[in-house]
């Protein structure tokens, strides 16, 4: 088992000792496979960074959600490595489906096939090019504005809309958008801390209400 250094201290100085950010990866390749198989139904991001921080694994500190530069590392190298998990997969006969709200590994032909490695998928290249692991500050920060405004660049799924949408409460996607922007209100109010809620569960909701946003733009 590795030890409690968490991913963005190791990555700090992964330009000057690239083996150990990939011991590091190797690490979490074990790990994110594990916690995968034995939740079947799928979870999210912030799901799997919790298990992350929990032994046995300890393999990411605190994270600041509200800062975008020190989230940013996190969840990259998560992505890379959950990229990186799904080629892997993807020749034993497993898909890995991959969204900030849903990630669930399935036989391939549970999702249609959804998302293997041949397809053109920008995402996955992305994140499979460690060089965008380390980008300016301007960039993080005009990355996270764009995708808080709804402008990820794609539709996101009908799992992902859906997803979104439980999250938000509702039994299935809503038809319109001001139900959401409704909905969207009461929640983070039932979740802020004042409440009894914490600045995770506000930050799913932002995700959830993005994807919904995204879902309704391309709708028009």
């Amino acid at each position: 088992m590795t030890d409690s250094n968490s991913i963005r201290r190791s990555a700090a100085f992964a330009v000057e000792n690239d083996g150990i950010l990939e011991q590091q990866i190797q690490h979490l390749l074990v790990a994110l496979e594990h916690e995968l198989r034995r939740t079947p139904e799928g979870v999210s991001e912030l799901f799997l960074i919790k298990a992350l921080q929990r032994p046995p694994w300890e393999l990411i500190g605190d994270v600041c959600f509200s800062d975008p530069e020190k989230l940013y590392p996190v969840h990259f190298l998560l992505f890379h490595a959950l990229y990186r998990l799904r080629d892997q997969l993807s020749e034993i006969g497993e898909t890995l489906h991959i969204s900030p709200l849903r990630i669930q590994l399935s036989p391939q032909d549970v999702i249609a096939g959804k998302g293997l490695p041949d397809e053109l998928d920008m995402l996955r290249a992305f994140y499979l090019d460690l060089s965008q692991y380390h980008l300016p500050e301007g960039v993080i920060h005009q990355m996270m504005d764009d995708f808080w405004a709804g402008r990820p660049g794609s539709r996101p799924d009908a799992s992902d809309t859906l997803a979104a949408a439980e999250k938000l409460g509702f039994d299935r996607v809503p038809d319109s958008f001001p139900e959401v922007k409704q909905r969207f209100r009461r929640a983070v109010m039932q979740a802020h801390p004042d409440r009894g809620g914490d600045t995770k569960s506000i930050q799913a909701l932002n995700l959830a209400f993005a994807t919904l946003k995204t879902h309704f733009q391309f709708a028009k």
